[in-house]
């Protein structure tokens, strides 16, 4: 169960980009209809967003769902614009994701804190000084 929140992620994160970048395709429908559509696509990203988060937690922090929505949103864009907008990848594109991939890999060092328990008062003076 611990890998069906992040498939979930990439499902949503498909409906996302469509919903986003999907009308670039169609720049002479009105703006207003591209508006609904757009919405009309969002609202599926949500319906798989939410539980996908929710079921996730149980084995990730949020700060670790968050980067691996960042890291599949942009796995999922890159193949979104070379398949249906047609653009190219440079190398920069190419090395700014590989800097993403590092901050995975520090988001899931081990931390000092335990993710389940929150800080108490005390714990939260201290750390802010």
């Amino acid at each position: 169960m611990k890998w069906l929140p992040i498939v979930m992620l990439v499902a949503s994160n498909v409906f996302m980009t469509f919903a986003w970048y999907g009308h670039l395709k169609f720049k002479n429908s009105p703006l207003w209809v591209v508006i609904l559509v757009s919405w009309g696509i969002a609202f599926f990203e949500y319906v798989i967003m939410v539980p996908a988060n929710r079921w996730g937690h149980a084995s990730f922090s949020a700060t670790q769902l968050k980067i691996i929505q960042e890291v599949i949103t942009l796995g999922v864009f890159s193949v979104f614009v070379f398949s249906w907008l047609g653009e190219r990848l440079r190398w920069n594109h190419l090395a700014a994701f590989a800097c993403l991939l590092g901050a995975v890999a520090f988001t899931f060092l081990p931390g000092r804190l335990d993710r389940q328990r929150p800080l108490d008062d005390a714990e939260m003076q201290t750390s802010t000084r």
